[in-house]
Parts: C-alpha cells; structure tokens; sequence
C-alpha cells in the first residue's frame, strides 16, 4: 500500500479554534487528559498539545498507516502522548489501559479522514479507480467488494438505502448482482459506471457524482462506522469526570443524527413535566454547551472543502 508524496504535507483540521475554545474550560490545567477518539494525521492533537502545555492526550485510531504518520508528527512531544490501535468504541478500555479511571475530554472528528481519499489503493475515493478494499484497519475481513460479490440483492438494498440514503438503492443492487454473475467487481470504475447507468439522467443532473451515496454507504458497512458510533458515544460520556466535555464533528446526516439523539438524551430530565421538586437523581447529568449544530465559517469552507458539511454538537457532565 503506497502513499501519494503529497501526503508529507499536513491537512487543516476541521474548525479546530473552535474545538480548542469548546474544551478549554475542561482541560486547561495540570494533568488533563483528553481523548482524541479519532487521531488520524494528528492535526487536532497536536494543536491541543501546543495550546495546553499540561495537557496528556490519548490518540485513538484503528488505521495503522495513520497511527504511524501521527506518530511521526506528535514525536516532539514524547510521552504527553499515548497511542491506541483500536475502534473508538474501546474508548473506556484504552483509558483504563493508559492508566486513567476519567478524562477531561474526548474528541471525535468522525468519516474517513483526507489521508484514505487520497490514497488511492485504499479504495475510499470514486474519482479514482482503485481496489473496492475501504477498509480503516486493512486486518479486518469485510471489504467492499466482497459486500458487493456476496450479498444478496435485499442486502446491498438495505446498505445503499440506510447507510446512503440513495433513492435509487434497489435498481443498483440488483445490477450489481445481474453483473457480478459475468464478472465479479474488483475495482471502483466499473461500479460508477453501474452507478451512473442505473440512475435515471434526470436524477444525475443535481447533487453531485452519483457514486457518492453508494461509495458512503459501503465504507459505513465495510467498518461498521455507524454501529461503532452508537456504542462510543454512551462510552466516551461515561470517560468524563465531572466538568469534562464531548466534543463531536459530523460530516453527514447519519452522524450527526446519531450525535444529537444521544446528546439529546442525557442532557433532559427524567422527571415528570408536573413534578414540582425534581429529585437529584433525576436531573441530567450533562448540559448542551452548543445551542444545535454548529457549522464552518465560509472562509473557512473556501479553503478547506472538508469543513462544507461539518456539524459540531458539545455536552459537558455537570452531575456524578
């Protein structure tokens, strides 16, 4: 597997002064400890490190190719970093592994990151034709042409529907199944062009490369994003002492969907509306510290496309 040499150059992390500004009321003393549930290149970490010198983060990322680049990166700071190969949904595992019962914070900066699009044998990206692998961590089993070699029509249906919300999910599961009879798929550009030839023109014309809702909807059954999601997030709020935030950034609907529900949940009373004392046990335990979702700035859309679609939601633990 082999990187582009532009990749020795670091990408912008998404609206990163304001995740310093989110987290800062939590961590900014001696022996913090924050999670980055999503340490990919290293971009958010290495600003947190930067911006609080007292600050230890435990980087978590299930990709080996980018726990090495973000290795490399964090190297000035030697061991205010800890490094974890895993899925985010271990988060509580990997912090009692690094020797911590709570943390001041957690991160998540969620989707594929810019270092799997642009390689292209990853087989994250439609605009180049690559092996269908879009596997995070290139140990696991399930790859996406194995989803489209081995599923039933109903089942490709089911992905292409729920995980890309593609109106036209039926009519490309059963092409691909119809094709695959001939020739099993091995690489993306014949599955765009199966894409493009089973949406009508019509629906073609807005929107964006058709790919991309099935392209999505693969890489979140290929790595069970959405799944693992559901399972980090009660975790990661469990991690926190008293005091100490989640902050999530979402690059779809699907997650943010996932973000707010959960976020929604453990911020509302459990009390009866009429109740006129409201037990402590009751109470919520944590509060909403962005009213929403909050979005990039256009100036910084304009220099960094990735912040487009980005949603950020943050809750802090004010009860044990």
């Amino acid at each position: 597997m082999t990187e582009p040499s532009h990749l020795s150059g670091q990408h912008s992390p998404v609206l990163l002064d304001r995740v310093l500004d989110l987290l800062s009321p939590s961590i900014a003393r001696p022996g913090a400890v924050v999670v980055d549930a999503t340490l990919g290149l290293g971009g958010h970490t290495e600003s947190l490190l930067n911006a609080f010198p007292d600050v230890h983060v435990i980087g978590i990322d299930r990709d080996p190719i980018a726990l090495g680049r973000a290795r490399a990166r964090l190297e000035p700071f030697g061991e205010r970093v800890t490094y974890a190969a895993a899925v985010y949904d271990e988060i509580g595992a990997v912090v009692r592994e690094a020797g911590h019962d709570h943390v001041a914070g957690v991160l998540f900066d969620l989707g594929v990151s810019s270092m799997q699009l642009d390689v292209a044998d990853r087989g994250f990206s439609y605009s180049q034709d690559a092996p269908l692998d879009m596997r995070m961590n290139p140990d696991d089993e399930l790859t996406a042409a194995l989803i489209l070699n081995t599923y039933s029509a109903p089942e490709i249906t089911r992905v292409l529907r729920n995980y890309g919300e593609e109106k036209f999910a039926k009519r490309i599961a059963e092409n691909v199944v119809a094709q695959r009879a001939n020739e099993p798929f091995t690489t993306s550009a014949r599955l765009v062009e199966l894409i493009r030839n089973s949406i009508p023109q019509a629906a073609r014309r807005t929107g964006g490369n058709p790919a991309k809702r099935t392209f999505q909807a693969l890489r979140i059954e290929v790595n069970d994003e959405l799944g693992a999601l559901t399972r980090a997030l009660p975790a990661s709020l469990d991690t926190l002492e008293l005091g100490g935030r989640v902050v999530a950034l979402a690059y779809h609907s699907l997650e943010d969907r996932l973000v707010k529900q959960v976020f929604a949940r453990v911020t509302k009373s459990n009390a009866p509306r009429d109740l006129p004392i409201v037990p402590v046990h009751m109470l919520p335990k944590f509060k909403l510290v962005t009213r929403g979702s909050e979005q990039a700035a256009e100036v910084e859309i304009a220099d960094n496309r990735r912040a487009q679609s980005v949603r950020l939601r943050a809750v802090e633990r004010i009860a044990a």
